[in-house]
């Protein structure tokens, strides 16, 4: 199949972010996430990748014919090109990119970029409008600065693990980028902030230090405050909660699983009425959600035997009917079949030039005046250098063929 060397539709960038240019000079997980948003909402994302080894997330996930399919999500709306920054060279090439950018996103050992002359200094001197995404485990300074960073040291040290689990077992990690996938958002989010504040408050360029610690850290809740006031160290309690009850995941006659929340009361005096057991209503524990969590293997016992009794669908039904809440437990598959999930188009379907039609997550959030949109799908290395620099920057041809040759670009 012919490489791409534009956008799939050929379209400008569109959304509120047409006209910012986002170098992502980042991988696994949390930076790439952060582009992937800024070029769904319009902006123009250049991907850097090492020349020879490719980004380290084509690694990630499954592949099907070889090619990553996860890659092809996190790389979409993204033009890439190959470039070693470690070489003089690669780092002239850099810069000069970066006078041409708003935005640039790394996530390196704290001083990399200076030890390759491409740090904050150097980049502000070349354009001082430019925001600076820096994304480390522990952030610039500190003591833990110069640890090697990734997204399960955070979900261990911001309480994550500590509170998840049953309370007889073991610390419990997720299965998936959740500390990343977290600090990617906030990432996008600041980098929104720092350009509002650059182009409609007076500023100029900055730089943001981004930790995959502190936005899960502010996830997990209170627990630092309830610490400091009452001296109070929360534990693990299964999917039960301290709040309210029931709160559990029940399993349904047809071997199913399903889970409900009462946070509000008159939702708990609902559940209880449904499953047979308006008395405990009346009880005075079961005024709030502090007090009915201390009596949670009472009412899962009522709750859970109800629900033992009846497939999922009649337990969605009859909850859904007593305006109760619930919600199935799904797997991959259920997602992509919901009828909800289709129908707000949470999932869309995007032409990718190696596997044809393929099902992927929509942009994050609607807009109604400014949407976002997925313009292509994760491209192949280098499939964008030439475009860049030569057509854009200026290079000539046969430089770009000599940088080529040293493997400096691909």
């Amino acid at each position: 199949m012919t490489e791409m060397t534009e956008p799939a539709d050929g379209a400008r960038p569109r959304g509120p972010l047409a006209g910012i240019r986002v170098i992502d000079a980042s991988t696994i997980l949390a930076g790439p996430l952060c582009c992937q948003i800024l070029g769904d909402f319009g902006a123009d994302v250049i991907k850097i990748e090492h020349p020879v080894a490719g980004d380290n997330m084509r690694g990630h996930g499954k592949a099907k014919d070889g090619h990553p399919l996860w890659w092809k999500e996190i790389s979409r709306n993204k033009r890439t090109i190959g470039l070693s920054l470690s070489q003089p060279e690669g780092a002239e090439v850099f810069l000069r990119l970066a006078e041409t950018a708003d935005v640039v996103v790394e996530n390196f050992r704290p001083g990399t970029l200076e030890r390759w002359g491409i740090g904050p200094e150097k980049l502000h001197e070349v354009n001082p409008r430019l925001i600076i995404v820096r994304v480390t485990g522990f952030g610039q300074k500190g003591p833990y600065a110069q640890r090697a960073g990734f997204g399960t040291l955070a979900e261990a040290m911001s309480g994550f693990a500590h509170l998840t689990g049953e309370a007889d077992g073991p610390p419990t990690l997720p299965a998936f980028g959740l500390a990343d996938s977290i600090c990617g958002i906030a990432a996008s989010s600041a980098t929104a902030m720092a350009l509002y504040h650059r182009d409609n408050g007076g500023g100029s360029g900055q730089i943001i230090d981004m930790s995959l610690l502190e936005p899960i850290l502010t996830a997990v809740g209170p627990g630092p405050i309830e610490y400091d006031q009452l001296g109070i160290v929360g534990h693990r309690h299964g999917n039960r909660s301290t709040n309210n009850a029931p709160r559990n995941t029940y399993r349904t006659k047809d071997g199913r699983w399903v889970a409900i929340s009462t946070s509000a009361n008159q939702i708990a005096e609902r559940v209880l009425r449904l499953v047979g057991h308006p008395e405990v209503v009346d009880e005075p524990w079961f005024a709030t959600g502090a007090q009915r969590a201390e009596h949670a293997d009472e009412l899962d016992e009522y709750v859970g035997s109800w629900i033992a009794e009846r497939t999922r669908d009649e337990v969605i039904k009859e909850f859904t009917e007593a305006g109760a809440a619930v919600a199935p437990i799904y797997d991959a598959r259920d997602i992509v079949n919901d009828e909800h999930v289709r129908a707000t188009e949470m999932l869309t379907t995007v032409d990718d030039p190696d596997l044809g039609p393929v099902l992927m997550h929509n942009v994050m959030w609607r807009m109604s005046q400014t949407p976002g949109s997925i313009r292509f799908t994760g491209r192949s290395l280098g499939a964008d250098t030439d475009a860049v620099l030569v057509d854009e920057l200026g290079y000539d041809p046969q430089t770009v063929a000599e940088l080529r040759r040293r493997q400096i670009v691909r």
